[in-house]
């Protein structure tokens, strides 16, 4: 029996059909795709753009707000919103007034400007630490504070949560199975072994937290406060405030990473629940979907970084070099996206617009699943929510992953793309926007009902 309940041959006749249906209504994606393949590997720019559930790329001409429109002239209702690199709608006009007031001012020098000044104030005033970074990615964000988190504490050992999301940064890239870390599935040219310095451990283990911590070797927890690329997986009561308690127990640093929770509050959960990090991380939505990343640090961990960088200066007879920055971190367009999107869109009224949709659409998902009498779940953070293809909403990553059914999943997003809704892959998380309206919110849940209707009529669909 499948985790969802519903028989594998009823969503092939039901995925049969839909494949034909985008295939019919959009010609112009299917001749670029074609035309793609000639020069593109995979056909597309970065090779996980084919994984969606359609037949070949669903190819974009334009997006702004809550909306975008493919090439063959259909709009779309977006809920993916660049799986929150657009967090907060696509194209913001001020973004877009950033962009060019910025154009024909330079868009990198390697030297800082007065919005890098602004940033760094308005960062320490929303998120509560004092000194910032900037970067090009998350993913470099992660990977910085990693060394700085291994040069000040002199430990080498990461733990991270079993189904994490931060980026790329290899280290991360650990599962944690049948009692042991071992390397995640799908890892293409790995050259060494990363459980030698990683460490990966349940989401919501006190006892197998405090047991990796005691072990005397961990530089730092780099973690969500709550899991959102397995699937939404929300903290137990208290964990978090425990995350902080045994790291500081065992001289370990707590990292936080936002990128995607930031959804929750104007201040992240960290603000929100008190986390009190020592470096704190948000990556794509945080310049308006112009690339950059952004870590942030205590007043100690700033100390302890300029005694580190002094310690590397002096043994390294001659100029050091941290390993640390791109030539485009921190670039003068980004640095003047970043201030924009701060002062004019990641603004408190636009979070009170999203919050209550995203609590809307929480609702109409609880509705569908007892109408269509489904053992599923609804988990929901903030701006997110997701149904989850199992009775509870999950508590570890192993429990999320546990009720994938891809082949439901996709056949869904399948269905709600022919009918000009879109919403992230991989999972069924929706993400709402201050463009975001009640009736987008209202379409989504009709349409879907739509789709479970038809879904469940096919004979045998019941397992």
């Amino acid at each position: 029996m499948t985790a969802s309940g519903i028989a594998d041959s009823a969503i092939s006749t039901f995925t049969t059909r839909e494949r034909q249906r985008f295939t019919d209504q959009n010609p112009r994606s299917v001749a670029l795709a074609e035309r793609a393949r000639r020069s593109l590997f995979g056909g597309v720019p970065m090779h996980w753009m084919a994984d969606w559930s359609t037949p070949v790329p669903l190819f974009v001409e334009r997006a702004k707000g809550a909306r975008f429109h493919d090439v063959d002239g259909h709009a779309y209702i977006d809920f993916c919103l660049g799986d929150t690199g657009s967090m907060f709608g696509h194209s913001p006009d001020p973004i877009a007034r950033a962009i060019a007031e910025q154009a024909n001012n330079g868009l990198t020098t390697m030297l800082p400007g007065e919005d890098a000044v602004v940033c760094g104030e308005l960062l320490a005033a929303r998120f509560g630490l004092p000194f910032w970074q900037v970067t090009a990615t998350a993913t470099d964000s992660n990977r910085y504070v990693l060394r700085w988190a291994r040069a000040i504490t002199q430990r080498k050992t990461l733990l991270v949560f079993d189904g994490c999301y931060h980026g790329t940064v290899d280290d991360v890239m650990v599962r944690y199975r049948d009692g042991d870390t071992a390397h995640r599935s799908g890892l293409i040219g790995q050259a060494y072994d990363l459980t030698q310095y990683s460490r990966a451990i349940p989401f919501n283990d006190v006892v197998a937290l405090e047991a990796a911590l005691a072990q005397g070797d961990v530089c730092a927890l780099l973690c969500e406060p709550a899991m959102t690329n397995i699937g939404m997986v929300l903290p137990e009561p208290g964990f978090m405030q425990q995350c902080r308690e045994l790291t500081r127990k065992y001289g370990s640093l707590l990292i936080i990473d936002e990128t995607h929770t930031i959804s929750t509050d104007i201040g992240g959960c960290t603000q929100l629940w008190d986390l009190d990090p020592d470096f704190f991380v948000v990556g794509k939505p945080i310049a308006g979907g112009v690339p950059c990343g952004i870590f942030g640090c205590s007043a100690a961990m700033a100390d302890a970084m300029q005694h580190v960088r002094q310690q590397a200066s002096a043994n390294s007879h001659g100029h050091g070099h941290s390993g640390m920055g791109t030539t485009l971190s921190a670039n003068a367009l980004a640095m003047h996206c970043m201030r924009a999107n701060l002062e004019q869109v990641i603004t408190q009224v636009a979070y009170d617009h999203m919050l209550p949709l995203a609590g809307r659409l929480a609702d109409g998902f609880r509705r569908l699943i007892g109408k269509h009498d489904l053992k599923w779940s609804v988990t929901e953070l903030g701006a997110r929510s997701e149904f989850q293809f199992c009775p509870q909403s999950p508590k570890t990553g192993a429990e999320a992953e546990a009720a994938f059914h891809d082949e439901l999943q996709m056949a869904l997003h399948l269905y709600l793309i022919n009918r000009g809704i879109l919403i992230t892959p991989f999972h069924n998380m929706c993400l709402c926007c201050p463009d975001t309206t009640a009736a987008d919110v209202d379409q989504l849940i009709a349409t879907l009902d739509e789709a479970l209707t038809e879904l469940l009529a096919i004979p045998g669909a019941r397992e």
